[in-house]
């Protein structure tokens, strides 16, 4: 019951393909929709496979860094398929929200800010972990180091020095390390400190009234007198206090120099009302990421003003009005939703029975499933990933021409972390059974181990038989049937079936093996005089539809200018005066449309070529 709850802060898995990995979202808000539906507002995170190879670049000089900056070579410890399969735990955050149906939920899973501290291995030892450090952007296609993270390690800790013995003097320059700015044991008493706050915040209500600024925000008495009450005041006033040597005159009389009374303004004060409201926006999208909120929303402001901003802003009526605001509508939204399992059956579920007919060849052999289960007919092809061939389930995977698929645990490793629990060949690893030199008609095969095939490749490459394949060839010719095969590309063959009809076949086969028919091939310079000297006869023209037309019951079009909206005509292209119909010696492009046609209909009996040779002539 806990496992399917959905609660609000959770990372879960969604389904948006059957054949496409899993999305991996952080759950922001649970709402309900008008026709009675659960919707989940949430966070993306990106897989590797879902960014540029360029920003996969970036990703992995980041990590070499960062491995160099904690001194720490246990990446390069770990084995190539251990290396392999931590990518598939790396995420990239990002800001995007989006909306998505709650019935699409297939489970939870652990996303974690990538820790110095945890070994990396850890996270390949526990399912469904996964790890980010980068900050993406869709829109912009950057990748950034996120702000949040928590740093720990031995060049964070404060440096603390011995404790000193009871005899022990401390050497160190006090002056140097603090300074004094309040004496508690001064000779004033509270009620003549008390009194001078009260000399300080009158002169601040009366340096406002004489600012042109201030009477502006503050136009009335009320809201300059709670504004030179605020802390910045109090601050200045017992800073002047102690300056002064508490002298209460000497004090007074720094409040109101030569100039005018000192007026002193803080963040909260110093804003307008727009740049607060501007505030309020970036808070509500960014959070507490205070550099995102000066490059997007507030450029003009230094980031020491807007965290200033931010902690006066927290202190004010306007964020308990928020606050409340917040908490009320976070009571009418769902705190969790109960989601049941997904038990519908994927369509890239292989049926557990095929047809003989589509094995070329004898029939196929079966391969046993676990106890208890139905036996899985052999397809001639292991998993893409593990390459077992042996499994109770079987999935299609990747291109359907290449007749691809994965087992059960594979199919599962790949909707959870978006690839292959082997490294391919790109990888630098021994290929599998199925991505060895043979493929199942015996040629080179060549593809990354991926949904998405290279169908070209800018590396030179070679196609190579080898011996006993050639040797099976010839043997068994009538089962494999080399000529049907080369026009089926597509077709799967059982090689298992011809293997073992080729080692019966081979203790009676002759010592030595018939000859090949010797075809005598012509040079290539033959065959083209040849055709040169043959062309293929024109075939005539089908005759007219319908009835006999004559010339008679034509009736001419008007010799119009005739457009060439650039549509394929038997006119073909013509220059700009003879679309317009300008003046000059009349061509033959020029010929009214119905002699055309009655020439047309005259020769509907004769081949084509005088026809073409028209055609050529109006062109």
């Amino acid at each position: 019951m806990a496992a399917n709850m959905y609660r609000v802060g959770d990372y879960v898995y969604f389904e948006n393909s059957s054949s496409n990995p899993l999305l991996i979202r952080r759950i922001e808000e649970l709402n309900k929709t008008a026709n009675g539906n659960v919707e989940a507002k949430v966070v993306c995170f990106y897989r590797r496979r879902d960014i540029s190879s360029t920003l996969i670049a970036l990703a992995d000089k980041h990590a070499r860094e960062l491995e160099e900056e904690m001194e720490n070579s246990e990446m390069a410890d770990l084995p190539e398929k251990q290396k392999h399969q931590l990518r598939h735990r790396e995420l990239f955050l990002s800001r995007q929200l989006e909306s998505l149906p709650a019935t699409h939920i297939r489970g939870k899973c652990c996303v974690t800010l990538l820790n110095e501290t945890e070994a990396l291995k850890s996270y390949l030892e526990r399912e469904d972990a996964f790890f980010y450090s980068l900050v993406y952007d869709p829109q912009q296609k950057t990748l950034l180091a996120d702000k949040g993270e928590i740093r720990i390690g031995n060049k964070y800790q404060a440096d603390i020095t011995d404790l000193l013995n009871e005899d022990e003097e401390d050497g160190r320059d006090l002056a140097k390390l603090e300074e004094k700015i309040w004496d508690p044991s001064s000779s004033l008493t509270e009620k003549q400190i008390d009194q001078f706050l009260v000399v300080a915040r009158s002169v601040g209500t009366f340096a406002r009234a004489l600012d042109c600024s201030s009477s502006v925000r503050q136009p009335s008495l009320h809201m300059s007198a709670a504004a030179a009450s605020r802390d910045i005041t109090l601050f200045h006033a017992m800073d002047t206090l102690h300056a002064n040597g508490y002298d209460m005159t000497r004090a007074i009389a720094a409040l109101v120099p030569q100039g005018g009374p000192v007026l002193c303004r803080d963040e909260m004060e110093e804003w307008s009302a727009s740049e607060a409201n501007l505030f309020e926006e970036a808070l509500e999208k960014y959070g507490k990421d205070f550099t995102d909120i000066q490059q997007d929303f507030l450029p003009w402001k230094s980031l020491t003003s807007i965290i200033e901003y931010y902690y006066m802003w927290k202190t004010t009526d306007r964020y308990v009005q928020q606050k409340r605001l917040k908490a009320a509508e976070a009571e009418s939204k769902l705190k969790q939703v109960y989601i049941p399992n997904y038990n519908k059956p994927n369509p890239n579920q292989l049926s557990n029975s095929v047809k003989p007919a589509l094995l070329n060849g004898a029939a196929g052999s079966t391969v046993p499933g676990p106890p208890g289960s139905g036996q899985t007919p052999g397809l001639g092809r292991a998993c893409e990933s593990c390459y077992t061939s042996s499994s109770y389930q079987w999935y299609s995977w990747g291109p359907p021409n290449m007749q691809c698929r994965l087992c059960a645990s594979c199919w599962t490793y790949w909707k959870k972390y978006g690839g292959l629990k082997m490294p391919t060949r790109l990888d630098g690893e021994r290929p599998g059974p199925n991505r060895s030199t043979m493929s199942p008609h015996g040629l080179p095969l060549r593809h990354s181990g991926s949904p998405k095939f290279a169908v070209k490749t800018r590396q030179a490459f070679f196609l190579q038989t080898t011996a006993p394949t050639r040797l099976a060839r010839r043997l068994c010719e009538d089962i494999i049937r080399p000529r049907y095969l080369a026009r089926h590309p597509y077709l799967p063959v059982n090689t298992a079936a011809i293997k073992a009809e080729c080692a019966l076949r081979l203790p009676d086969r002759p010592k030595k093996p018939p000859p090949l028919k010797p075809v005598d091939r012509k040079p290539l310079e033959s065959v083209v005089r040849y055709l040169e000297a043959h062309p293929r006869p024109s075939k005539p023209n089908p005759p007219p539809r319908g009835g006999s037309i004559s010339t008679g019951s034509l009736t001419p079009i008007k010799s119009s200018p005739i457009l060439n909206n650039g549509s394929p005509t038997i006119l073909g292209k013509r220059s700009y005066e003879q679309h317009n119909g300008l003046d000059g010696s009349k061509s033959k492009a020029l010929t009214p449309q119905w002699d055309i046609m009655a020439k047309r209909v005259s020769d509907a009996g004769r081949p084509s070529a005088p026809l073409q040779d028209e055609i050529h002539e109006l062109d």
